[in-house]
């Protein structure tokens, strides 16, 4: 997969900047070697930026969703996502919204206007689709209005109002996408609204298999709409439509786990941070994946004993749930599998998506498993995603025994592979095989939280609860939501103890159910 995103950067720093200067400082601040006018390309990169880049982030930030997933482990200290602590969250993806506006009134064309509408719709459902997937109920219908409305303390909108908007908004950016033009200033698919049509109907599919326990509400239809998106529209047909960045070797480009060049400062936390999970790599040692061995790089202690790199018993993962200190015994003791080696040395080790291909197969899997839509048998949609999972990392991983530990996946390996693992048993046991192959799949990919909020949703992958670790009141429970903003108690209070009081009887804490779970 090809992407530009990076060339970008430059323009976006020159936007904050002119959007965040103050006028009467205008005559001495400006730049004579920079434009000084804002357009609707740049403005578009900001907010294609503003979903993918500023949720993948670099280094630490980086990992810290796959904490919370249970991937990984971190060794600097005890992370509260490893140990299911979830704070407060912020609605910063929603105020990047306000820039909507004016990228839809600098087109220069009606074509061209309509393909900007149409990005400003699918951004939009996208950020209030993570930030409700987070807490519950969000302003919506009154969000970002400070300025068109005067409304600074925007109301609270239901969970269903906002889902039943977010669906919308889904519908009129392929419908605007259909009739806009291929546009500057994105970064991933270079204007083209073909690809965006397809990645805007595949994450509405997204949106709807999040609202499985909604299908009897007559308001939502989600059944019907799932139906009709699957026969009549466009969707991704492979992982070259992924909305995934793509990395280089130019200095502050390099992919985000990436220790090049060297003496960045970042080699410490690196090498000695991170250890994989039990919850990554049982699944995979079970069924004789090979990704195992391109996720991972085995234990030196193993390998010292004699255990070849090929030998899956030389990968062995650490429960995430255990105490801290006996986690730091074992990485003392230097007997675990730790990520490969590729995430750190290679500048372009791999795109990161943010929605992939095989998050829209599995999906389709899941869909038949729930008698949804027919005619494909959920096998074929589950192998896809499996293959195109294998196929990327395959197609993005150098052919060096120290990335692949002589066990490549060849396209023989890769087409026989799904059948090993084929879909077996009751209907919720094949959707845990779905799920757990999702899981796998999403391995330093997905959108933020993904997998998290997989799991909270069907309970697949199992997540250990280890009373005595878990950082969550009660320590018996695992968390279903982030806390609302401190922003919010302070500035919109009187609409947020609304919302509170409507959905949770007036408490906000992690452990109540929103609407979406009920």
């Amino acid at each position: 997969m090809k992407s530009n995103f990076l060339k970008y950067t430059l323009l976006l720093s020159i936007l904050i900047s002119i959007s965040s200067g103050c006028s009467k400082f205008e005559a001495i601040n400006t730049n004579p070697n920079a434009t000084t006018e804002v357009n609707s390309a740049m403005l578009a990169t900001s907010m294609i930026l503003s979903i993918t880049r500023s949720d993948i982030s670099t280094t630490k930030a980086f990992m810290q969703p796959f904490l919370l997933g249970k991937y990984l482990t971190w060794g600097e200290g005890q992370e509260g996502f490893q140990y299911n602590r979830l704070n407060r969250t912020d609605f910063d993806r929603i105020t990047v919204l306000r820039n909507i506006t004016p990228m839809e009134t600098y087109a220069t064309s009606d074509a061209l206007r309509k393909s900007y509408q149409a990005l400003g719709h699918f951004v939009r459902a996208w950020q209030f689709f993570i930030s409700t997937m987070q807490v519950g109920d969000i302003p919506y219908t009154e969000a970002v209005k400070g300025e068109s409305a005067g409304i600074l303390q925007p109301k609270y909108d239901t969970q269903k109002t906002v889902f039943l908007g977010i669906l919308d908004e889904l519908d009129q950016a392929n419908a605007l996408f259909a009739q806009g033009a291929t546009f500057e200033g994105d970064p991933i698919f270079a204007g083209s609204t073909e690809k965006w049509r397809r990645l805007t109907n595949s994450f509405e599919l997204h949106v709807l298999m999040n609202l499985y326990k909604k299908t009897t509400d007559a308001d939502l239809k989600v059944i019907d709409r799932f139906k009709d998106i699957v026969a009549n529209r466009l969707l991704m047909r492979d992982y070259n439509d992924n909305f995934a960045l793509a990395y280089n070797a130019t200095a502050g480009q390099n992919y985000p786990w990436s220790d090049v060049p060297a003496g960045s400062g970042n080699s410490f936390v690196k090498s000695n941070y991170t250890m994989l999970s039990n919850v990554l790599l049982d699944p995979l040692k079970v069924t004789n994946d090979r990704r195992l061995f391109y996720y991972a790089k085995p234990s030196a202690i193993k390998i010292t004993a004699g255990f070849p790199q090929s030998d899956k018993a030389a990968y062995p993962g650490v429960e995430p749930s255990d105490a801290f200190s006996a986690l730091q015994t074992i990485r003392v003791g230097k007997d675990y599998a730790d990520i490969n080696n590729r995430y750190t040395n290679l500048v372009n080790a791999e795109p990161v998506g943010v929605f992939n291909y095989w998050d829209l197969q599995f999906i389709l899997a899941e869909a038949t498993l729930r008698g949804w839509i027919s005619g494909t048998a959920a096998q074929t949609y589950y192998a896809n995603g499996i293959k195109s999972s294998m196929t990327f990392i395959a197609a993005n991983t150098p052919d060096l025994a120290d990335y692949h530990h002589n066990m490549k996946m060849d396209a023989a390996y890769i087409d026989a592979f799904p059948a090993t693992v084929a879909l077996a048993g009751t209907t919720d046991q094949q959707i845990g095989q779905v799920i757990t192959q999702k899981y796998v799949a999403s391995f330093l990919q997905g959108n933020k939280y993904q997998s998290w909020f997989e799991n909270r949703r069907t309970g697949y992958p199992v997540f250990k609860l280890n009373t005595s670790t878990n950082l969550n009141t009660p320590s018996t429970s695992l968390p279903l939501r982030w806390m609302y903003p401190s922003n919010e108690l302070s500035y919109n209070s009187v609409n947020l103890a609304a919302a509170i009081a409507s959905q949770f009887g007036g408490n906000d804490d992690n452990n109540q159910i929103m609407w979406l779970l009920k």
